[in-house]
């Protein structure tokens, strides 16, 4: 092989991917602004004995060497259920990551081109998971904002690489900080009132794990629903939604997801957040053990910054408001625990109805992530 010739290495072992996990801690190394994955969490995802995606979903992972060092990684994914449901005959790619050379990322995306020609379809799309609740998404603003749990990070001249290899805008994330008020808003806590008398609602209290898990079941079936006509959104499996409990619900903490039922005590709207687990993540460098996890219990225990992951509301009660009885709750659960700033994590850049909710507060659009697409040619 010539001297400076990229060579894309098809993955195909444990070891393989764990070096594939791992390039991201040596291309980012010294970046106060990204944020790593658990490597467990990674390397479960990405396993086809682990992840029960699997089930509807092929994957191919590639490595980029140069002089013998790993400077790019690429995953490409087949799903089958986002063929079916949507009608487009697309690959995925993910966990994109390159040096700032034009060949090693040109290389990567090729490979994932000819996969996908091979296969027959029509297109490549991503960042994307293997579902939505992976992170996708590819940072076009904000490269100096702290990243999050839920989000990745890229450099500044990833979206240039994009566009050079022919790749093109479908669909825009933005995310915002919002500061949170020093007490609760009279007219949130008012309407929040209002709305549980009219409709008979309950906002439901926790005083441990163990109560939050018996509606674990409850919060995934109207995730689904709230979220169906979402992009990208595929239907879960039951071992999907298993498993994102065994690996997610051990984190929550019973203040910070408020639960609103009606009289049949069915489940109305949810949110789930975190004190921000940012800094701790770094702390971490992708290992829960030995020390890794301490770092994390600290991050849920003392914070002033927080984390809005997954909020939802029924069909029925949309538009009805009911999404101030969780705001309402927030706000006193953040003023509790001394979150002075909270991160939205990504809304769709058309999804008028949640950012129409940051108005009441002191906030601004930071961060913007996007799916690109590249339509192949026959």
């Amino acid at each position: 092989m010539p001297v400076n010739a990229i060579e894309i290495t098809e993955i195909t072992t444990i070891s393989g991917l764990k070096t594939f996990i791992r390039f991201p801690f040596k291309l980012y190394a010294g970046n106060t602004f990204w944020v790593p994955a658990l490597c467990s969490d990674d390397l479960n995802t990405l396993r086809k004995d682990k992840n029960p995606a699997f089930e509807f979903c092929e994957a191919k992972y590639w490595l980029a060497y140069k002089d013998g060092q790993v400077v790019g990684r690429l995953a490409g994914i087949i799903n089958r259920r986002h063929i079916e449901k949507w009608g487009q005959p697309y690959v995925r790619f993910g966990w994109i990551d390159f040096i700032d050379d034009p060949e090693v990322s040109t290389a990567l995306l090729k490979a994932v081109e000819d996969w996908a020609q091979s296969q027959g379809l029509k297109a490549v799309h991503g960042p994307l998971g293997f579902t939505d609740l992976d992170r996708e998404g590819m940072l076009v603003e904000g490269f100096d904002e702290l990243s999050t749990l839920a989000t990745s990070y890229n450099y500044p001249y990833y979206p240039d690489h994009m566009q050079a290899a022919g790749y093109v805008k479908d669909t825009d994330w933005v995310e915002y900080e919002i500061k949170i008020p020093e007490k609760p808003d009279e007219k949130i806590s008012r309407l929040a009132n209002t709305l549980i008398r009219r409709y008979n609602l309950r906002l439901l209290t926790f005083k441990n794990k163990k109560e939050i898990l018996r509606y674990a079941d409850a919060v995934f079936e109207l995730l689904q629903e709230a979220y169906q006509h979402l992009y990208g959104v595929t239907p879960l499996t039951r071992r999907q939604v298993d498993a994102y409990i065994k690996q997610y619900f051990g984190f929550m903490s019973p203040d910070f997801v408020p639960i609103v039922v009606d009289a049949q005590d069915r489940m109305v709207a949810f949110g789930i957040t975190l004190p921000s687990l940012s800094l701790a993540l770094q702390k971490t460098k992708g290992q829960l053990f030995p020390f890794g996890f301490v770092h994390l219990l600290r991050a849920l225990n003392k914070n002033d910054k927080g984390d809005l992951y997954l909020v939802a509301v029924c069909h029925d009660y949309q538009g009805k408001g009911v999404n101030s009885i969780l705001i309402n709750r927030m706000i006193e659960v953040f003023n509790k625990f001394g979150i002075k700033t909270v991160e939205s994590n990504p809304e769709l850049e058309d999804n008028h109805r949640v950012q129409a909710q940051w108005k009441y507060f002191d906030h601004r659009q930071h961060k913007r992530r996007r799916i690109y697409i590249k339509h192949l040619k026959p």
